[in-house]
């Protein structure tokens, strides 16, 4: 016996126009419609569809249930929903077993923040899917406020209101659109991250778009104690970038806004490996004056987001670039911070910043560093005091300076039985040069020497390892560990881990 097609069938967002006409056909010839519904309320969806449902057919309401409310299901929210999500799944497989065509009609599009997806999940492997695009609320609100929601290079960002009111301030602050959905009690949250942003100025609210009692205004005059679930903020790409129509007589974005002032001096700022209370007090009343954060994308985001701040975040190994970009602030007056992990002068962006700052076209910005816990003194700290005595770092790395130079670093290193830190021991690849290192260590070095592996020193999934060098797995090293090979005296006591002051 033929078993029944599953859809599920986008209705847009409101307005029944703005169906497809695949949806409609589908809508029309199922033998089975079935739609979510909160409890004690008309389905949305089903509205939406209502002309085009056929009498007669079998109609499948889904109710919630639960959905803002509280539960005394014994696994709580998740667990009521679990429970309904199988039932419904149940209810939907036994029509498809019979075989009826099923749709289940989706608000907006089905696999856009929408219920259809956790059917889809326990039945599309079973039966004959198929899945048809709906067009999201977001759309229908630009379409509103008919304004250019990105542009040329603008990113887009679609944020839940849920998220927390930092995570969100710092997301909206790193992107150029950014659409917030899910609303309802999220909305003083969302308005207080959007002014942390610095975007709440240009923030629209649109409220059931594309329905019959749609409004929008801008966000900051929007009372908070009537915003409804089907609304959601619109931040165009063009509120931060300028208007880019292509038009000759537009100023370039770039000049827009900005005032012309002297220099002003450059922080470059260690934030220290990772947790909170290792960054230092001078970075973190430095961080809280600046106009700018720049620096490394997972840097810049342990920056807390506030009102006036704005994030140049970029990918890695563009150091340079990213100094040059931080000196052009400064050189127009704006007060710059250029963020890096431990301390900025070992290995991070302080030696960038002052390489381009060799550029004439600086010479009139100050460059001031300040300094954090660097990653050895963190792995040192943990193991006891490896590096109690004369000791030399090094990066492993080869992308700045020939391996050869590494080699030769290395064995004067270890012919002067110096404590070793190793940075950045390897990479996605860069996966032999620790056993390389190992190897011409182990030329002048006992094999029992000892050595410590830090692997994300200060956070949360942190380890610790010590070993001899003889018994170093090379294969065991990621980009996350920082090695401290010891000196001949070095030495493991009930203490830890400690190199003696003095050499006998």
């Amino acid at each position: 016996m033929r078993t029944g097609r599953f859809a599920g069938v986008g209705v847009g967002p409101g307005d029944p126009e703005l169906i497809t006409r695949k949806a409609a056909r589908l809508i029309e010839q199922a033998d089975v419609v079935a739609y979510h519904a909160a409890a004690g309320k008309r389905s949305n969806a089903r509205r939406i569809a209502a002309e085009l449902i056929p009498d007669g057919v079998v109609e499948e309401e889904l109710t919630y249930p639960v959905t803002t409310g509280t539960t005394d299901h014994p696994g709580g929210y998740a667990g009521a929903l679990a429970e309904f999500y199988e039932a419904s799944a149940a209810r939907l497989a036994a029509h498809l077993d019979a075989g009826r065509d099923v749709v289940l009609l989706a608000e907006g599009d089905p696999l856009f923040y929408g219920s259809y997806m956790y059917m889809h999940d326990r039945l599309a492997a079973r039966y004959e899917a198929e899945v048809v695009p709906g067009v999201p609320a977001f759309l229908a609100a630009t379409a509103t406020v008919a304004s250019p929601l990105v542009r040329q290079t603008d990113v887009l960002t679609v944020l839940p209101g849920t998220l927390p009111e930092p995570e969100l301030a710092r997301r909206l602050a790193d992107t150029d659109g950014a659409v917030i959905m899910k609303l309802g009690r999220t909305f003083p949250a969302v308005r207080r991250a959007l002014a942390e942003a610095g975007r709440l100025d240009h923030a629209l609210y649109v409220e059931r778009a594309s329905m019959p009692e749609e409004q929008w205004r801008p966000v900051a005059e929007v009372d908070e104690a009537t915003v409804p679930y089907f609304s959601l903020v619109v931040v165009t790409g063009d509120s931060l970038n300028g208007r880019r129509s292509r038009d000759l007589a537009a100023p370039a974005p770039a000049a827009v806004g900005r005032a012309e002032r002297g220099a002003a001096e450059l922080l470059v700022v260690g934030l220290g490996p990772g947790p909170e209370g290792w960054l230092t007090p001078e970075a973190s009343a430095a961080l809280a004056e600046v106009d700018h954060v720049v620096g490394y994308g997972p840097y810049v985001a342990r920056v807390p987001q506030r009102a006036g701040l704005t994030r140049h975040a970029s990918g890695n190994t563009v150091e340079v670039d990213r100094a040059r970009l931080a000196l052009d602030l400064a050189c127009r007056g704006e007060r710059v911070a250029v963020v890096s992990g431990g301390d900025a002068g070992v290995f991070g962006m302080a030696a960038a910043v002052f390489e381009a700052a060799e550029d004439p076209a600086y010479a009139a910005v100050p460059v001031r560093v300040l300094p954090g816990v660097s990653a050895v003194q963190a792995v040192a700290a943990r193991a006891g005091a490896p590096v109690g005595a004369d000791f030399a770092v090094m990066s492993l790395s080869d992308r700045l300076k020939p391996w050869e130079v590494v080699e030769k670093r290395l064995r004067a290193i270890a012919e002067a039985d110096l404590v070793l830190a190793v940075y950045n021991p390897a990479s996605r690849s860069r996966t032999d040069q620790v056993a390389a290192a190992r190897a011409v260590l182990l030329e002048h070095r006992a094999s029992g020497t000892v050595v410590v592996v830090g692997r994300d020193v200060g956070r949360a999934e942190e380890s610790l390892t010590v070993t001899t060098l003889g018994g170093l797995d090379p294969a065991s090293i990621d980009m996350k560990c920082l090695l401290i090979v010891g000196a001949s005296s070095t030495r493991v006591s009930p203490a830890g881990v400690w190199t003696p002051r003095y050499v006998r």
